[in-house]
């Protein structure tokens, strides 16, 4: 069964949530300097876990949209770069990595600022996951075979006929998400969808959520802007660099918006480039459609406009002046296995 790293109740902490080029980063660069008046001077009073299920990877810097390494620095910033873009990063690694990120802030005397777009972390952080049953190496291990000889789209309608719900809710290119699926009705005989994540906060949770709430035209633009941004920082030559480092269509990470249209198109020509910069474009609104839905199964949450720094940042300052300072076993949660 999956289950929460921690049975202690965790610090206080905010979440910002909010759909692709909502505008999250730009609200954190702000809120650091609305510092509390109970804070010191000398050091930051924040430090921001990432809630991208893509800024874990190495390498994937401009397609995520990763802040610049010197601005990660100060504030800290946990969760980014700590995989290879071969190597998997579950919703349980979330939650466990997210855990211990918070205790250790929350025991600096810091407020810890849980923000990204991917809600199905999210919720997992504060409602808890379904119990699903643990992974079985030697089944992964033939589905995933699977998947690489038929491909994904074949193993997507073979999960649509097992488990329609929850095929409905899988991107079809979410590999990893779509062979958990299967491996879950592998081992237990039932659809993943009948194992139902919890809908209300753990009990004991002490934090606030906040959405950004943009007005879907202005979302849309933002994210065409956004695209047309990457590629004029060189999103063709981060994918080359990647190419040449041996990942490809094939590779967990490169599986994501703004890498797998390279792969699906085989963008090198000009011509070709701005076919994928627009489909880029296309499946990233769409992306952020599908972020605004899921945000309605997050319970508690705040809707504030990107430009309402005020209303968060005195939310913020509520739950800093409740944390407390007191150590936490964060070594001992970091040996117990999901």
């Amino acid at each position: 069964m999956e289950t929460p790293v921690s049975r202690n109740t965790l610090p206080p902490f905010v979440v910002l949530f909010g759909p692709t080029a909502s505008g999250k980063t730009e609200l954190l660069r702000k809120l650091v300097h609305r510092r509390p008046r109970s804070a010191r001077r000398d050091e930051p009073w924040l430090e921001i876990v990432s809630a991208d299920s893509m800024q874990v990877y190495r390498g994937l810097n401009i397609g995520t949209a990763k802040p610049p390494a010197d601005e990660r620095r100060s504030p800290p910033h946990h969760l980014i770069d700590i995989r290879d873009p071969d190597e998997q990063f579950t919703v349980g690694d979330f939650v466990r990595e997210a855990e211990i990120c918070i205790h250790e802030i929350a025991s600096r005397g810091r407020l810890p600022v849980v923000s990204g777009g991917t809600a199905f972390y999210l919720r997992a952080l504060l409602c808890g996951l379904p119990e699903t049953p643990p992974s079985d190496p030697d089944i992964r291990a033939e589905i995933e075979s699977q998947r690489d000889k038929r491909g994904l789209a074949a193993m997507h309608e073979q999960l649509e006929a097992i488990d329609p719900e929850g095929a409905r809710s899988i991107d079809p290119h979410d590999g990893y998400r779509i062979v958990r699926a299967l491996e879950v009705h592998r081992i237990s005989g039932r659809p993943r969808s009948a194992f139902r994540a919890p809908e209300r906060l753990r009990e004991g949770l002490s934090c606030r959520v906040y959405e950004l709430l943009v007005p879907r035209e202005t979302l849309y633009a933002r994210i065409n802007e956004r695209v047309d941004q990457m590629f004029a920082m060189g999103l063709p030559d981060e994918v080359n660099r990647l190419r040449e480092a041996g990942f490809g269509k094939t590779t967990q990470a490169l599986r994501a918006i703004g890498y797998r249209e390279f792969f699906e198109l085989d963008g090198r020509e000009s011509d070709d480039l701005a076919r994928v910069r627009t489909t880029i474009q296309r499946n990233s609104r769409r992306y952020a459609k599908r972020q605004r839905t899921f945000a309605h199964l997050i319970p508690e949450r705040i809707g504030i406009a990107p430009d309402e720094i005020g209303r968060i940042a005195e939310g913020c300052e509520r739950m800093f002046d409740a944390i407390d300072t007191a150590p936490c076993p964060v070594d001992q949660a970091r040996e117990r296995p999901i």
